[in-house]
């Protein structure tokens, strides 16, 4: 059984997957910026440069899902920095410290760095192609840059010779969270709708994709690169729509046209509009069974 470290442990994702790996018989060690209430934490400062390099090294894996919330006001440009900042500089204060344990102890940690699927960024324009893990990252949306920063700062690890996995995780459904909290009240209400045409393509995963995808990366070490944390059929926002509806019980009559969602969501428009026909390519090779294949699956289980 492994040791693992894991920064983000109180997030709804952190506290998900502490339990499972905990069930599988791991140990879990949270890094948390408070003072350490027993031996189950470690206290850092990411912002300082500060942790326990002892509690690194004795890590098999340091997982980082640590970052300013998502949801925030995309017209503020302090959630923007604090967005941009804290994934940045968490992962690259952590990438520096796996490549230093490894140095001191002569085995590298491994090292999963949390990041998102909008590293690809809109691909409509080309066709809509298929976004496996070789796809390029396209255009300067504010979270595709954020992701290509985020990813770059995992590399310190990544040159000393650890074993790293880059988390592109899309929008994790489940009705206690984000997105699907909000979308389920809303379309329960009869006010939910395709945004603009409908016909990009929305990157989702189930909850319990996402947790046992990432046990599965911490558990195998043939696994590293970056993976693609999504369902297999990627949906078009138009076929999300009538399947949440069909959920709910509910007629999906309303659009929001483009214009209004570009003017509303402002710098997070391109998450909204832009088009990620993207797939588990990299997980599924390495092993890995999708539970929750498509957009009615994974509805299924994120509302039960």
């Amino acid at each position: 059984m492994a040791h693992v470290l894991l920064a983000g442990a109180s997030g709804f994702l952190g506290t998900h997957l502490r339990k499972a790996l905990t069930t599988r018989g791991h140990t879990v060690t949270a890094l948390v910026r408070r003072p350490a209430k027993g031996s189950g934490e470690s206290t850092w400062d990411p912002y300082a440069d500060t942790y326990d390099r002892s509690a690194v090294a004795a890590a098999d894996v340091v997982i980082n899902l640590a970052g300013a919330p998502t949801l925030g006001n995309p017209h503020s440009e302090k959630w923007a920095r604090e967005l941009r900042e804290s994934r940045v500089t968490t992962t690259r204060v952590l990438a520096r410290a796996v490549a230093e344990a490894g140095a001191e102890r002569g085995r590298h940690p491994a090292f999963l760095a949390g990041n998102g699927i909008s590293y690809y960024g809109d691909h409509r324009d080309l066709g809509d192609p298929v976004l496996d893990e070789s796809a390029e990252s396209r255009g300067d949306a504010l979270l595709t840059s954020v992701t290509r920063e985020w990813q770059d700062a995992a590399d310190p690890a990544v040159e000393a010779g650890a074993r790293v996995c880059i988390l592109r995780t899309a929008p994790v459904m489940d009705k206690q969270a984000p997105p699907l909290k909000q979308l389920r009240l809303l379309f329960l209400t009869g006010l939910g709708g395709k945004l603009g045409d409908g016909r990009q393509h929305m990157a989702m995963v189930s909850l319990r994709d996402w947790v046992d995808s990432v046990v599965f990366l911490a558990e195998h070490d043939s696994a590293s690169g970056p993976f693609n944390l999504c369902c297999a059929q990627t949906p078009t926002n138009a076929e999300f729509t009538e399947a949440l509806a069909a959920q709910v019980h509910r007629p999906s009559f309303v659009a929001a046209p483009a214009f209004a969602i570009k003017a509303g969501a402002g710098r997070m428009a391109p998450e909204l509009l832009g088009s990620l026909n993207v797939v588990p390519a990299a997980l599924q090779a390495s092993g890995y069974t999708i539970q929750d294949p498509d957009v009615t699956a994974v509805l299924r289980t994120a509302l039960a």
